[in-house]
């Protein structure tokens, strides 16, 4: 009898929770690489839809996983907080930037979202990245890069029906980026407006490597012939 109880319960806390989803606005993220060329932004919107509720004494958190094909720099993030244009740091340590992609490691960044004074619940994000040097391939000039969706902390100074909704688990995380002390976030579940980004990263080719290697050492000897004639033709050599 007493399991039948405890089964009765759960079934109606179930069902309770899939009533309140069914009053929930889904929270709609929204991931793109802006730019062209090996220097890119990582641009996030986050909606949380027609709540009816001011998210305002809610903050947001988008831990960003960055995978060994792009970097971020942390000496560039510091300028950026600086003038308070973006707020993020690296939680990785020992971030190299100078390595290629098969030399570095995967890393993470803590971007704090900012609220979007278009909409009302919305919020966005943005972080600069950055390719790193890939290997020749030895037919394909191209390598391909996937970047996956975030994680999405939430935490707010009051109870919101968006978090009964959509609230997974507990993550612990900085209360501010600009400080030491660690808070408990909301891990929330979220509906992605695209599937994961795939960057393309332009490489060299492996069988051009006989041929680059020749034409560099070509111009590098021609140039250093011709600025030693000059020097010689019109240097004024008298002590």
């Amino acid at each position: 009898m007493e399991l039948g109880r405890t089964a009765a319960a759960t079934s109606a806390d179930g069902a309770t929770a899939d009533g309140i989803r069914a009053t929930c606005s889904e929270i709609i993220l929204k991931q793109e690489v802006l730019k062209d060329g090996f220097h890119r932004d990582l641009s996030i919107k986050v909606n949380f839809g027609e709540s009816g509720e001011d998210s305002q004494p809610c903050r947001l958190l988008i831990k960003q996983h960055i995978p060994t094909g792009l970097l971020v720099d942390p000496y560039e993030l510091a300028s950026l907080r600086e003038k308070n244009i973006t707020e993020a740091v690296i939680v990785s340590e020992n971030v190299d930037i100078e390595a290629p992609n098969y030399l570095s490691k995967e890393s993470e960044v803590l971007i704090s979202a900012r609220r979007d004074l278009q909409c009302m619940n919305c919020f966005q994000a943005f972080v600069p990245v950055h390719f790193r040097y890939h290997r020749p391939h030895s037919e394909d000039g191209e390598a391909l890069i996937v970047l996956r969706n975030p994680d999405l902390l939430m935490r707010c100074d009051q109870e919101f029906s968006i978090l009964r909704c959509w609230a997974q688990s507990e993550v612990a995380a900085p209360c501010a980026l600009k400080k030491e002390d660690i808070c408990q976030w909301k891990n929330m579940k979220y509906k992605s407006a695209s599937k994961n980004v795939t960057l393309q990263v332009p490489v060299g080719v492996a069988i051009h490597t006989p041929l680059v290697c020749f034409v560099t050492l070509f111009v590098t000897v021609l140039c250093s012939m011709l600025i030693l004639v000059t020097v010689f033709k019109h240097g004024d050599f008298s002590l």
